[in-house]
Formats: structure tokens, sequence, C-alpha cells
């Protein structure tokens, strides 16, 4: 979706960041059978989704009255 904003805010961008990180870990410790590792792995990937709604909380996210739908004719 060439042009579309979704997704370009300082929320999403970090909330992802962490959350893909925590994957990391999680498959990490998963491949070195450490489970306290892999759950810790797990914990960041909710931290992350908690911070990026925090930051969408606090103003950071995309605004509700700029989003805009793309729609595509078939021609």
């Amino acid at each position: 979706m060439a042009g579309s904003s979704h997704g370009h805010t300082p929320a999403a961008w970090t909330g992802v960041i962490i959350a893909f990180i925590g994957f990391c870990v999680a498959g990490a410790f998963m491949v070195m059978a450490n489970v306290p590792g892999f759950w810790a792995g797990m914990a960041l990937i909710v931290v992350g989704g908690l911070v990026g709604a925090v930051m969408r909380a606090m103003g950071l996210g995309q605004d509700k009255s700029q989003q805009r739908h793309v729609v595509r004719s078939e021609s």
C-alpha cells in the first residue's frame, strides 16, 4: 500500500522493535533448551505491545482522524 502512513509512527516502530527482540531472544533460548530464557523472551514480546499502546495513548501514534482508507478500482 504505497502512500499509506499506517504504522509509520514512533509508537509503532518502538513496539515492533521490542517485540522483534523478544522473538529473537525466545527463539535463541528455545534452541538452547533454556526454559526461563524462553519465557523472558515471551515477556519481552508482551512488553513491546504494552509500550506501543502506552506511547499511542501519549499521542505518539497515528491519530484516528488522519487514518485514510485506500480504495482501488479494478479497471
